[in-house]
């Protein structure tokens, strides 16, 4: 019974940093229609920020949690200002543009704080471990968990319980209409990719617990995003969350079960879904 639940909890903390590192994507991309490849970097960007704050600058991990999402969100808003408001409904050029990116930022990530990785940091209430079932299990993943949860929750407010929420959800279904009716989606597209790229750096910074910090994290995490999004569906926060603590549960367990195919257990999952709901768990079509 305590195997079962250490691997639950595993694979739920790791299936939170997920639901975080794809909600940003799975809005971004449902209301928006834009593949943003770059998510990933600007995860990575935000985790070298994170760590730079509270490790070189000896600060809080509040500070870094903020510091490393609003860095990230000013790279998305410049990314989708300077460059991908000009591409809309451009598919091809959004993804060459995009795929750009992740070199261009992880050179700049190489250049400025080297190839090695950093060493974890963490908040005080998060240092140190208590007993689960006679095991000892560290805190840091149950906080994890506690702060993905409250940021769920947050989100599906925003999404479904406030203007902003409703025209994102106006754009996703009719964006003529909604321009007909007088709603500015230029502004509104530029706050929902702000909102998407400091999800990606604040989820970088509480990653960091999980994953470390280096400089493969861009391409990484832009694979577990994408497969996050595939099962949980397209521009829904419930459908991110759903699908991260599925892909983060049975990773768990197929680590320990089959060490040998642990690798290939998300994606046949992601197959799976694909098969017998192609927009996903809890998506809709775009």
């Amino acid at each position: 019974m305590d195997w079962f639940v250490i691997n639950m909890l595993n694979g739920i903390s790791y299936g939170m940093v997920l639901f975080l590192i794809a909600s940003g994507m799975s809005i971004i991309l449902g209301a928006m229609g834009v593949a943003n490849l770059a998510h990933g970097v600007i995860y990575m960007f935000g985790a070298y920020i994170g760590w730079t704050v509270a490790v070189k600058w000896n600060a809080s991990f509040l500070l870094a949690f903020l510091a490393g999402g609003f860095s990230a969100g000013l790279v998305g808003l410049v990314i989708e200002r300077g460059l991908l408001r000009h591409l809309y409904k451009q598919l091809n050029e959004q993804v060459l543009l995009t795929f750009g990116f992740v070199y261009i930022m992880g050179n700049l990530c190489l250049w400025i704080w080297g190839g090695l990785p950093k060493m974890p940091f963490t908040a005080k209430f998060m240092d140190g471990s208590f007993e689960i079932m006679g095991r000892v299990y560290p805190k840091a993943r149950v906080s994890v968990i506690l702060i993905s949860l409250i940021l769920a929750i947050v989100l599906w407010w925003l999404q479904d319980r406030t203007r902003m929420g409703a025209i994102v959800r106006a754009g996703m279904d009719d964006k003529e209409t909604a321009m007909g009716l007088g709603i500015n989606l230029q502004r509104a597209f530029a706050i929902i990719f702000f909102i998407g790229s400091f999800i990606a750096g604040a989820a970088g910074v509480i990653g960091a617990q999980l994953l470390g910090v280096h400089t493969e994290l861009g391409f990484d995490v832009l694979l577990l995003a994408l497969i996050v999004v595939i099962v949980g569906g397209v521009g829904s926060v419930q459908g991110a969350l759903l699908g991260g603590v599925l892909i983060g549960v049975i990773d768990a367990f197929g680590r320990a079960v089959v060490p040998q195919l642990a690798m290939f257990t998300m994606y046949f999952t992601m197959i799976v879904v694909l098969i017998i709901r192609p927009q996903g768990l809890l998506g809709r079509k775009i």
